[in-house]
């Protein structure tokens, strides 16, 4: 059975969350109200995926908060977020781990340094993201997730989760379905 979201407590409001704004090159050119800047014309801006997995090699899946803007109740990889100005991405990583998931990251690695996406939900809302993806392991079985941002959560074999990103991708968010099969990790 799915484990549920728990606690909100250490989650920042997303009121004050800023997110990079990117220019030519992938080069920061300035900052913006994370609220106000994913709408129907979503500038590029930073981002980072996070593909969780326990002592066992099985993969930690979320499904998104249903009050979430973009892509509510669809079930992705482990959490993403965004660094705020000046946050190296590693702290950025461990920061939105203990909110969104309330848990520790171990063995932080960085798999596709150079993943970009750009999406548009079923209201409109663009994601326009240059998105490096992770890998981490944590020793944390049971997350304890802000329910503002996690509805359900599952540990899965990753050869499942490949498998719904290869058979059934509209199943899952549009980044987790392009990011699995550029990913070989969790296959052996």
């Amino acid at each position: 059975m799915p484990g549920t979201a728990g606690s909100t407590e250490g989650s920042d409001p997303p009121e004050r969350e800023r997110v990079v704004l990117l220019g030519s090159g992938n080069r920061p050119v300035g900052t913006a109200d994370k609220r106000l800047v994913h709408g129907a014309r979503t500038p590029l801006h930073l981002a980072f995926s996070c593909y969780v997995l326990d002592s066992s090699g099985r993969l930690l899946v979320t499904r998104r908060a249903l009050g979430k803007a973009a892509w509510p109740g669809v079930w992705t990889n482990s959490f993403c977020g965004h660094p705020g100005p000046d946050e190296p991405m590693e702290e950025a990583l461990h920061r939105r781990a203990r909110q969104e998931l309330g848990i520790s990251l171990e063995d932080v690695a960085v798999l596709l340094p150079e993943f970009a996406y750009r999406a548009t939900d079923a209201s409109g809302i663009v994601e326009n993201e240059f998105c490096p993806v992770y890998r981490a392991t944590t020793r944390d079985t049971v997350p304890e997730p802000d329910p503002a941002e996690v509805v359900e959560w599952q540990w899965v074999a990753w050869a499942d989760f490949a498998a719904v990103a290869r058979r059934a991708p509209w199943a899952i968010s549009p980044w987790a379905a392009r990011q699995m099969p550029l990913l070989t990790f969790g296959q052996g």
